[in-house]
């Protein structure tokens, strides 16, 4: 149960993608990892830990022998999907403070209805300093219209228009009172700083629900952003915990933010971020260009990213055979049109890892009528030409503002991760 309570723990220190990279590094740093600066010209790497952040992208490893032949990397993201603010959110209309807000990513908008709501993130201020912004409190909520104005509403479904209807209440307008002044005086207070000194902000809407343990005798996980943020508790514990294994194999854990809009930016997996941490370690240890390909093309990352666990409810919408259920383990997850980096030969791998963890193995593929989803884990392998498995625990609510999984699949995860880490050896 260690593990299971340790997550919620860190579900519940990150609140908003940029600190959830604080809660990774905080962890590293007390486990004796060392920053490292991306605008260095050159790093000296003894062996120990070491790790880059830039926004709320987080990579990390550890360095065991004189050279570098391969990797064993671990991919995951830091990123959720929620709401978050426009660069101008605060006005009044009806008598009421409201925030205007982007959705990100694949929001099921309906859970972020009637809930409290507080607001994370960081903002800049004209020092030229980055600060982090927490407001843990009951600061805003969606009100859903009520049943007696929406009559067809449990027969025809909720309909929702996310630039109207999923606008946060925030308070009680006041005659006089600018709103976007008093915003301004909110989150200048909760970074302590001046109003007048704040340039730009990145903030999300989060859940004030604190994540527990539920069920009859505590076998399920009630949390916000399980997904993805299981998978880099799970492959934080996997890089710290793992004992030294083949010295010239550099375990790695990369926790990308954007995977939830695809990647594309300057810290996602689909940048050059990842490809230039690697090239560098292996040039700090008098490796060359040639040196660094022969070590990717001799690597395997696991595309960590959580599963669908088959639903009680719906047990219709999971292929036969192929109904990953709650509590049975990690998930290898395929696709043969390469929506998941999973091949033939990464999966046996995989089941190899599996067998000598004594982790039991579940297969998820789409059924052939629903389109699959996505990771990180084709496009590692198309940028970097890595060898890839995508895998994941299975989970109900996915993308909720509140899911689900269970107790007994993280440690397991955390196991089969470690393995990985600790005994790859090409």
């Amino acid at each position: 149960m260690h593990a299971a309570h340790d997550l919620l723990r860190f579900i519940d220190d990150s609140p908003a993608p940029r600190l959830a990279a604080e809660a990774l590094t905080d962890r590293l740093r007390a486990r004796g990892f060392t920053p490292l600066s991306l605008t260095d010209d050159a790093w000296s790497l003894p062996e120990g830990g070491y790790f880059v952040q830039r926004g709320a992208t987080v990579i990390a490893f550890r360095l065991r022998g004189p050279r570098v032949r391969r990797f064993a990397a671990v991919g995951a993201h830091t990123d959720s999907p929620h709401l978050r603010l426009k660069p101008r959110p605060a006005y009044a209309t009806e008598g009421v403070l409201q925030l205007g807000v982007e959705v990100y990513g694949g929001v099921l908008w309906n859970s972020w209805l009637d809930r409290d709501l507080g607001l994370a993130g960081v903002v800049h201020t004209v020092d030229g300093a980055e600060r982090t912004v927490r407001i843990h409190r009951p600061l805003a909520r969606v009100p859903q219209l009520a049943v007696h104005l929406d009559r067809k509403v449990n027969d025809e479904g909720l309909k929702l228009n996310p630039q109207t209807h999923l606008a946060p209440v925030w308070g009680l307008a006041s005659p006089g009172v600018d709103p976007a002044e008093r915003l301004q005086s909110l989150l200048a207070d909760a970074c302590g700083a001046r109003p007048e000194d704040l340039l730009a902000w990145d903030l999300s809407l989060y859940d004030l629900t604190p994540s527990s343990l539920g069920g009859v005798d505590g076998e399920l996980i009630f949390a916000p952003r399980l997904d993805n943020l299981a998978s880099c508790h799970a492959g934080l514990l996997a890089l710290l915990e793992a004992e030294v294994g083949v010295d010239d194999t550099v375990p790695v854990l990369a926790c990308f933010d954007h995977e939830e809009i695809g990647s594309a930016s300057v810290d996602g997996a689909d940048g050059t971020l990842f490809a230039t941490v690697l090239e560098r370690i292996v040039s700090a240890r008098g490796g060359d260009r040639g040196a660094f390909h022969a070590a990717i093309a001799g690597s395997l990352m696991l595309s960590a990213d959580m599963a669908h666990g088959v639903h009680p409810n719906y047990p219709d919408r999971h292929e036969p055979r192929h109904k990953p259920v709650m509590g049975g383990g990690p998930v290898l997850k395929s696709n043969h049109n390469q929506r998941y980096g999973t091949s033939v030969a990464t999966a046996a791998r995989l089941r190899a890892l599996a067998r000598a963890a004594d982790v039991p193995l579940q297969d998820f593929v789409t059924r052939t009528d629903i389109a699959c989803g996505s990771t990180i884990g084709p496009i590692t392998a198309s940028r970097l030409g890595m060898a890839v498995v995508d895998l994941g625990d299975p989970m109900w609510s996915m993308h909720s503002a509140r899911e689900c999984a269970a107790t007994a699949d993280h440690p397991r995860y955390v196991a089969l991760l470690r393995q990985h880490l600790a005994t790859h050896a090409g």
